[in-house]
């Protein structure tokens, strides 16, 4: 009973983490809106400023808000009872949407420059972002390519599910600090004056409360996505060993930061499982035996 108490206040937890998360996610993407529409002339893909605004807003749209919420996907409770291969495919599909908005925003990045005769990677935030995007697109790539299609071997998959892990996170937390980056210096290049950056205008006001939205938002993402009482539970066919020496596929570890070791754990209980039914059967049969 109190182990079931507990496992309903983890859940009461992640749901209300969830819709904080989710909360704070929709509301950034509309920041975003409201910001070029009402301060900087709305959106259009003509060449000039206003296909520009397409950058920040499918940024915060799909490499901030879409790719927060595939990487918490595989612990949301109601999916528990799907297919391992089905959240996989869901996982990789939110990843891709993501991939997609990215490049069409650099695409409306450079355009706009190229149009407006303006230098393009000239400054810091470029060069973080475009390492970033071609870091989750190797990601992408990979995860694909390891875990998604049938040909990899589990051992592999065990092996570079951590590395995959450590640089989803990696790559999340460097596109949240490239996207403050960008947004601090699209304000300090447009407000110089009438008004200035300086004197507190209220675009700078709504950018700056966008700013710590989406730093919330990645803490959001990076807690729940971390922590092992949320992880996604192991699938029944992982639950007892196979007596033909072959490992299941369910034995693949989840993306978490702390599936190393609980594998380690669960090895070690099999183990232990196993050497007490072999135990139980030497008695059995030690008991015939002497019958």
């Amino acid at each position: 009973a109190v182990h079931g108490a507990r496992k309903m206040e983890y859940y009461g937890r992640f749901l209300a983490l969830l819709v904080l998360a989710l909360l704070i996610g929709f509301v950034s993407v509309i920041f975003s809106l409201v910001w070029v529409f009402r301060y900087r002339e709305g959106l259009s893909w003509d060449g000039s400023v206003r296909e520009f605004n397409w950058h920040p807003v499918l940024i915060i749209m799909g490499f901030v808000f879409i790719q927060g919420i595939a990487i918490i996907v595989y612990r949301l409770p109601w999916t528990w009872k799907c297919s391992k291969v089905l959240m996989k495919f869901i996982h990789a599909g939110l990843n891709t949407i993501a991939m997609i908005l990215a490049i069409v925003a650099m695409v409306a990045v450079f355009e706009y420059h190229n149009a407006s005769n303006i230098p393009n990677m000239y400054s810091l935030h470029s060069w973080i972002g475009l390492t970033a995007v071609i870091f989750y697109s190797l990601q992408l790539f990979f995860g694909f390519a390891v875990f998604l299609l049938p040909f990899a071997p589990v051992s592999l998959r065990t092996a570079v599910m951590p590395i995959h892990v450590y640089s989803g996170f990696t790559i999340f937390a460097t596109v949240i600090a490239t996207a403050l980056m960008g947004i601090t210096e699209k304000l300090i290049f447009s407000l110089r004056s009438n008004p200035a950056y300086s004197e507190y205008p209220p675009e700078a006001t709504l950018v700056n409360s966008l700013g710590v939205l989406l730093v919330i938002f990645g803490i959001l993402i990076w807690w729940m996505g971390s922590r092992r009482y949320w992880k996604r539970p192991p699938e029944e066919n992982a639950k007892a060993p196979l007596t033909t020496g072959g490992t299941p596929e369910g034995t693949e570890a989840e993306s978490t930061m702390t599936d190393g070791g609980d594998a380690e754990k669960s090895d070690l209980r099999i183990s232990s499982e196993a050497a007490r039914k072999q135990n139980l059967k030497l008695d059995e049969a030690g008991q015939r035996s002497t019958m």
